[in-house]
């Protein structure tokens, strides 16, 4: 028996990485899942493997899809007990009305057009999915880090006004997570060793871990949690190694 036996659960940016893996870890949990994304072709390969499974292609990224793919969801699903806010995009050059309206704008639409029923439902479990970027400054990645810091004040934000109607609202702050994000930076001599001697853990995290913390959040083990940004990285930005590094 899982923990979310009964619930439904919509996943945006489910097609690959972090995505994929949260909705596999809530399937696993016994949640009914409706995978988003433009990958229509992988949303389908995934898909055959849940049971129960919806595919909804959609592009974030242009306005208003958050609010239409709530409608969809909950017509597809009959209704949405958790959302996962994972669709998101790195930093783009010229590119930042684009950045923020992935990965800010439409997980405030989509949340906001999911709260209603999820009010009528009795319950609901929201978690967006941040960065360590978005606490600590990365001068290659000024907008997206400022995306993700307004995605942490909108957590705390959307947790005091739905909590009293039974909608609890949590970020996850991944650290470094062997995705396709990385897959570049990985291979540049020396990088990704660099940062793994930053991880208190010693090395990289994979899509499943960050997985398995989403669907904590999206249980009932976690009701009295709301309003928080969990970073899961390994010990990555708590942390610090000798300071022979430094000097």
């Amino acid at each position: 028996m899982g923990k979310l036996d009964g619930r439904t659960a919509l996943v945006t940016g489910a097609s690959r990485g972090i995505g994929e893996h949260c909705a596999r870890c809530l399937a696993a949990e016994g949640a009914r899942v409706a995978l988003a994304s433009r990958n229509t072709d992988d949303l389908e390969r995934i898909a055959a493997e849940l049971d129960g499974a919806v595919v909804l292609t959609t592009d974030l990224s242009v306005e208003g899809a958050g609010l239409d793919l709530a409608g969809r969801a909950i017509e597809a699903l009959g209704g949405v007990d958790i959302a996962v806010n994972n669709a998101g995009i790195a930093e783009l050059p010229n590119g930042e009305m684009q950045v923020l309206q992935l990965n800010y704008i439409a997980p405030l639409e989509l949340t906001n057009a999911l709260a209603s029923q999820m009010s009528e439902r009795g319950h609901g479990s929201v978690v967006h999915m941040s960065s360590g970027a978005g606490t600590v400054g990365v001068a290659e990645t000024p907008t997206y880090g400022a995306s993700k810091a307004a995605l942490d004040s909108l957590t705390r934000s959307q947790a005091f006004a739905l909590g009293r109607l039974g909608i609890r609202v949590n970020s996850v702050a991944p650290g470094l997570i062997i995705t396709d994000m990385w897959a570049a930076g990985r291979q540049i001599p020396g990088l990704g060793d660099a940062l793994e001697r930053h991880i208190a853990l010693g090395r990289w995290g994979r899509p499943e871990e960050i997985g398995s913390v989403v669907a904590f959040l999206a249980s009932d083990d976690a009701r009295y949690i709301t309003g928080q940004t969990i970073a899961v990285d390994g010990g990555f930005l708590g942390t610090t190694t000798s300071l022979a590094n430094f000097i």
